[in-house]
This record gives structure tokens, C-alpha cells and sequence, in this order.
């Protein structure tokens, strides 16, 4: 499994960080974010999927409350966020494993929460704040999303 660590200092070398990944993604794949609130998850999403080409960074916003959005006309991209899902009643009705039927990408905040159903290629990406305005981003390339994030 290839890890590799990136330290931003602002949101736009985040967004950068995050299209750099993009650009170099192929679908199907899931993308697992982690990290505590205001780490820069969404932030980073944006960049992942203006660099994919799905949507320009301006359109991308947290499903927080939606908990699903779908962005491109090619691909999709989904960018799910599981914050709010409570249980597995709840997340089975996020239909996760109709989205993996298709060749997609699939951005998911939270991961840690549930157990995915796939086996397509994984990043695990966690962001953590390292001062008040630095960023450190660990991407682990491989691996299984059935494991533990």
C-alpha cells in the first residue's frame, strides 16, 4: 500500500492537493475521507473533483444535510457524507450499493462509520489540522474498503 503525506497551509493548497488526485484517479474507485470536523474534508472533495473533471470546485458543496450529492455528465462522482446516518437502517437507504454498480467515483466523509460494500480500488485520505491554519494530508493508495478505515 503507497502512503504518502502533504502538508497545506491554506484552502486553496488543499484544493490543489485534491486535484492533483483527481487527475489521477480512474473509476471505478472509492476515496474514504476521515478527519474531525473542520479538517478540510469538503475542501479537499472539491479539488478531487474539479481535477476528475466532473464539476468546476464552485459547485461542490457538503452533502452534510442532503447526505448524497452526484456531480458529471461522463463519470459520476458521488460525494457522500455519512455525519449524520445513525444506523445501518439509515445508511442502507442511501442506496451505496446501487452507486456501486456503476463505474464510478465515490467520495465518502465519515467512512469510519459503516462497513462498505466493494472491493473497487481504495484511497484512504485523513486530514488532521496540524497548527491553526496547516494541514496534514496522509493518502493511502490500496487495499480494502470492506476493512476497517
Amino acid at each position: 500500500m503507497a502512503r504518502r503525506q502533504i502538508v497545506t497551509w491554506n484552502s486553496e493548497e488543499t484544493i490543489a492537493c485534491g486535484r492533483e488526485i483527481g487527475a489521477r484517479l480512474k473509476a471505478p474507485v472509492l476515496i474514504l475521507l476521515s478527519g474531525e470536523l473542520g479538517a478540510g474534508k469538503t475542501t479537499l472533495t472539491k479539488g478531487i473533483v474539479s481535477g476528475f473533471g466532473a464539476a468546476p470546485e464552485d459547485e461542490v458543496t457538503s452533502p452534510t444535510f442532503t447526505l448524497v450529492h452526484k456531480y458529471g455528465q461522463g463519470v459520476p462522482v458521488y460525494h457522500v457524507d455519512l455525519y449524520r446516518v445513525e444506523d445501518a437502517r439509515d445508511f442502507s437507504t442511501l442506496g451505496i450499493e446501487d452507486i456501486f454498480r456503476e463505474d464510478a467515483v465515490v467520495l465518502i466523509e465519515w467512512a469510519e462509520k459503516f462497513a462498505l460494500p466493494s472491493d473497487w480500488s481504495v484511497f484512504r485520505i485523513h486530514l488532521e489540522h496540524v497548527s491553526p491554519d496547516a494541514r496534514r494530508v496522509t493518502i493511502e493508495e490500496g487495499g480494502d474498503a470492506r476493512k476497517d478505515v
